[in-house]
């Protein structure tokens, strides 16, 4: 049975990232899908006080696109069913508050100022019953709701941000608040959404979309600094943090394993830069690389692992590069999170760092697990895992939560 898709809606998404981050990120990617049917205004991060005095946020142009400007605000048209408000309000930095009132009291003022410049610009563009998505922002978003005119308001949750040191002290509350407030929330993995049901029953595992393209080439070229690493390669690619990562793991490996090499593709954060990694001579911290260079690297891995630290940020988060690593063709060696569990069958998971050698050492010495038969089943698998189909989903959880209203209040 096909999805039942959201069709000729006006759908405003307002984003905890900004719309130019320079990494990828899942609301962008649904702009784009659901404006093949719908009419979107994407909602570009506010700037606050504190972003501007340290320049973490700044105003990057707009590419010659066409800019709508009318009554103060300043609206980017992507394409003919796709704009980016981008608003001028400056916004209070209120994490500092001493208490829940005064967190409170200034947060409405910040939610007062962005649903203005939203309310103008979806009046600029004519939309009316509005289904409007916000994406993990519990502070900012959390009384849109009742100051925009929402015909449903849809929360998605994609991270545990609460856990984050930012977000520790008002976090959990606006969040569990923002739970039971919305209408429907959506997840990007099984985890997050009965984590999400504690709060609101409408709550649904809308999957995750990837672009996957550029992993299925066959010919890419080798990087110039893996070109005299040592075969066979031990590869993994992604923020390299030690709230993400097991040390102790991929220190095993390499202590485990001399004759093989274990790369790091990602940008360290302060605690691997001051490890002594390169003690272990087979192990290379080759730091960050454009996006675009990353297929490059998985192409050129033997193996490829996500050794995951398991804690409250990891356990539920969907491993994008799981589904990169297997559009690759590539064997995968990863930590046993709950959302590791879809994988399960194509994947070989570990729960101690003994685990991680005897699966490595099991693939090394299989040749039929590099075949490519197993290659193209495990593309084949990370192929299902489209845009298109985790906007299907949110569509099936939107008439599945009418359907339910309609029988408990019709």
């Amino acid at each position: 049975m096909g999805h039942r898709f959201i069709h000729d809606r006006d759908i405003v998404l307002f984003s905890f990232q900004p719309w130019e981050s320079e990494i990828a990120f899942n609301f962008k990617d649904m702009a784009y899908e659901l404006a093949q049917h719908n009419r979107v205004l994407f909602i570009d991060r506010a700037l606050d006080r504190n972003s501007i005095f340290r320049n973490v946020i700044s105003n990057k142009s707009k590419n010659g696109k066409s800019i709508l400007r009318g009554n103060g605000i300043n609206m980017e048209a992507v394409n003919n069913n796709l704009w980016v408000l981008h608003p001028h309000s400056v916004l209070e930095s209120i994490n500092w508050s001493p208490s829940y009132q005064l967190f409170d009291f200034i947060n409405k003022i910040n939610n007062k100022r962005l649903a203005k410049e939203i309310r103008q610009s979806i009046e600029q563009l004519s939309f009316s019953d509005i289904i409007f998505i916000n994406d993990n922002d519990f502070f900012r978003g959390l009384y849109q709701k009742e100051l925009l005119p929402c015909e449903k308001y849809i929360f998605y949750i994609r991270d545990f941000l609460t856990i984050q040191p930012f977000f520790k002290k008002y976090g959990p509350r606006s969040e569990k608040l923002m739970f039971k407030k919305a209408d429907i929330v959506v997840a990007n993995s099984a985890y997050l959404a009965e984590y999400a049901k504690q709060w609101n029953p409408n709550s649904y595992d809308i999957g995750q979309g990837c672009h996957l393209e550029s992993f299925l080439i066959e010919d890419l070229p080798v990087p110039d600094d893996i070109k005299n690493i040592p075969k066979p390669i031990i590869g993994y690619c992604g923020a390299i943090t030690s709230m993400r990562l097991d040390i102790d793991v991929i220190e095993y490996i390499a202590s485990s394993l001399p004759d093989c090499s274990i790369v790091l593709v990602g940008p360290p954060d302060a605690f691997f830069e001051k490890l002594k990694l390169n003690d272990h001579g087979n192990l290379y911290l080759l730091g960050g690389k454009p996006p675009e260079q990353i297929p490059n690297y998985v192409r050129h891995f033997d193996i490829c692992i996500n050794p995951q630290a398991v804690n409250q940020l990891t356990i539920g988060n969907y491993p994008r590069k799981i589904d990169e690593y297997l559009a690759a063709g590539k064997p995968v060696v990863a930590t046993a999170t709950d959302a590791m569990r879809m994988f399960n069958d194509h994947t070989f998971l570990c729960a101690t760092k003994e685990d991680y050698l005897n699966q490595i050492n099991k693939i090394l010495s299989d040749k039929n697990i590099f075949s490519e038969n197993q290659k193209e089943k495990r593309r084949n698998f990370a192929l299902q895992h489209t845009w298109e189909n985790c906007i299907g989903l949110l569509g099936d959880a939107y008439y599945q939560t009418e359907y339910k209203n309609q029988h408990i209040y019709g």
